[in-house]
C-alpha cells in the first residue's frame, strides 16, 4: 500500500513463468501493468468500468505508462523468460494517482524479485535501480511539487515526472492548462522533480529493507 497524502493505491505483483506470444524462445522477460480506480476513490461515485464493458482511455494510457515506467528499470535479460504483472488499484484518489502506482509499484516488483532470487529463480538482480514518479505544476504562480486535487485542477502548467533512483528521465508527461510557460519555469518544476524523485527512492529502499 502506497499513501501519497491522501492517494492511497494497493499495489501488487504477481509471477507468471511464461511471457506474451511475441517473446515466445527470446530469452526476455517482461513486466507489464493493470490500473483501476475504485467507485469511491473519488469525492462521487464512478461506474465500474466493467459494467461498461471496456476499459476507459484514461486506464488504458495509464497502465501503458506503469508499464513502460517499470520496464525501463529491469534487465528483462536476467529476469528470464517471465512475465510479472503489476496491478495497481485505487482506493482513494487526491491527484497522483499514476505517479503513486509507478512508485508503489516499484515496490511490489522489487519484493516479486526478491522472492524469485531467494528461491534461486533468477541468479543476478534484473532490478537495476528503483523507478519513481512525481507529479510538479504551477499553481497559483508558484511551482508546486505532489499536486493534489484542487491543485492539479486549477494548476496553470502541470507534469508528471518518472526518474530512475538516480535522476535519469524514464517519462515526462507536461501541458499547459490555459496559459504556457518557459524554458525556466519547465527547468524549475524539473528540478523540484529530481527532489521529490530522490525522497521517493529513499522510502522505496526503506520499504523493502535496502
Amino acid at each position: 500500500m502506497i499513501k501519497v497524502g491522501d492517494t492511497h493505491v494497493l499495489c501488487t505483483a504477481s509471477l507468471e513463468e511464461r511471457v506474451p506470444p511475441f517473446l515466445k524462445n527470446s530469452g526476455l522477460g517482461w513486466v507489464t501493468a493493470e490500473y483501476g480506480m475504485l467507485p469511491r476513490a473519488t469525492g462521487s461515485r464512478m461506474r465500474r468500468e466493467a459494467t461498461a464493458g471496456k476499459q476507459g482511455g484514461r486506464t488504458v494510457e495509464i497502465q501503458r505508462l506503469i508499464g513502460r515506467s517499470l520496464r525501463a528499470g529491469v534487465d528483462r535479460v536476467a529476469l528470464g523468460e517471465r512475465q510479472i504483472t503489476v496491478d495497481c488499484d485505487v482506493i482513494q484518489a487526491d491527484g497522483g494517482t499514476r505517479c503513486a502506482s509507478i512508485t508503489g509499484g516499484w515496490v511490489a516488483l522489487r519484493l516479486a524479485v526478491d522472492k524469485l532470487m531467494k528461491t534461486g529463480e533468477v541468479i543476478s538482480d534484473p532490478l537495476i535501480e528503483p523507478v519513481a514518479a512525481v507529479s510538479c505544476g504551477i499553481y497559483a504562480g508558484q511551482p508546486v511539487l505532489d499536486l493534489d486535487y484542487p491543485e492539479d485542477s486549477e494548476a496553470g502548467v502541470d507534469g508528471n515526472f518518472v526518474m530512475t533512483g538516480h535522476g535519469r528521465l524514464i517519462e515526462v508527461q507536461m501541458s499547459a492548462e490555459g496559459a504556457t510557460f518557459s524554458r525556466a519555469q519547465m527547468d524549475t518544476l524539473m528540478e523540484l522533480a529530481e527532489t521529490g524523485v530522490a525522497q521517493l527512492a529513499a522510502a522505496q529502499k526503506a520499504a523493502v529493507g535496502r
